[in-house]
């Protein structure tokens, strides 16, 4: 049974054809002329029959080798297309990376990330899949969906994992709110268990930190609105229509409500992760988020760290 033609017979085929003799065709491949001419003969077993006439001076294309000759130039052409595209992503010239994050990660820390990768790797474009909870990120990345995963660490992950930082919360009220007013910026979440809040639809991650912080400040919030998105839990807030919780990076700049720190803090550590060990490319990014993700924000007031794991 005939086998496939491979990539290196059609190389010594054009090698042959370029040279018009077998002897420089294999001083050239560092070949010698026996083993060209077997590879040749198992290329025309391959393909039905002879593609080369060996004459006194040189060599002839038969029928059935000037019709093989355009597409097996065209095959090595497409195979060094591959190579480069493949040496171009290792070496972050031009290649695209899937990254899956959770909904407050895409508006929170990773714009200012991707910004600054722009910058470094302008070749290197990112496609973003995302998810409104951390464990259909896992999931999505246990299964193969992405490169690589940003989003709060993910319990008992066994691949590699790079802690990126610590994300704080804020309480979100309207401008004037009369508990906006707190002299130093915090507020405790006690001070709004009577409120009705803007709270967060049950598939959405951040429902159940919203509903843990309020458990352990002794209440049950009560909703007056579900959203599915961070973005518009800020902005409802800020409207007057009850609290929100958000990750304060994930605050408009130019929200119009107020921002207050919560009393205790609570907080989350985001990590980026991948399966296995990752490749050059994949490893560069998770190396940049470390030493580029950003969690300062502008004008939200510090606290000693004591990080709350949700």
């Amino acid at each position: 049974m005939a086998t496939e033609p491979t990539l290196r017979q059609l190389e010594y085929f054009l090698a042959v054809v370029d040279s018009e003799s077998f002897t420089r065709a294999a001083e050239h491949l560092h070949l010698t002329q026996p083993a060209l001419s077997h590879q040749i003969k198992v290329l025309e077993s391959a393909l039905g029959g002879p593609l080369l006439e060996r004459l006194p001076r040189t060599v002839r294309l038969t029928p059935l080798g000037r019709a093989v000759l355009p597409h097996a130039g065209a095959t090595l052409a497409e195979a060094g297309r591959v190579q480069a595209a493949a040496r171009r992503a290792g070496g972050l010239e031009e290649a695209e990376i899937e990254v899956a994050v959770v909904h407050s990660v895409s508006l929170g820390i990773l714009p200012p990330l991707l910004r600054a990768w722009r910058r470094r790797h302008p070749g290197v474009s990112v496609r973003l899949r995302e998810y409104a909870h951390t464990d259909r990120l896992q999931e999505a990345m246990a299964a193969g969906q992405a490169d690589l995963a940003i989003g709060p660490v993910p319990d008992g992950w066994a691949g590699p994992l790079w802690e990126l930082g610590v994300e704080e919360f804020a309480i979100v009220l309207a401008e004037d709110d009369p508990l906006a007013r707190a002299p130093d910026g915090s507020l405790a979440l006690a001070a709004l268990a009577e409120r009705a809040w803007v709270h967060y639809a049950p598939g959405n991650g951040l429902s159940e930190v919203v509903d843990h912080a309020c458990a352990r400040a002794g209440f049950r919030p009560r909703a007056v609105v579900r959203t599915e998105q961070t973005a518009a839990a800020c902005l409802l807030a800020a409207a007057g229509l009850g609290p929100a919780l958000v990750p304060a990076n994930a605050v408009p700049a130019r929200i119009s409500g107020a921002l207050l720190r919560p009393d205790p803090p609570i907080r989350r550590t985001l990590a980026a992760y991948t399966r296995t060990r990752p490749d050059q490319l994949t490893g560069a990014f998770a190396d940049f988020a470390v030493t580029h993700a950003e969690f300062d924000i502008p004008g939200f007031p510090s606290s000693p760290m004591d990080v709350d794991d949700m």
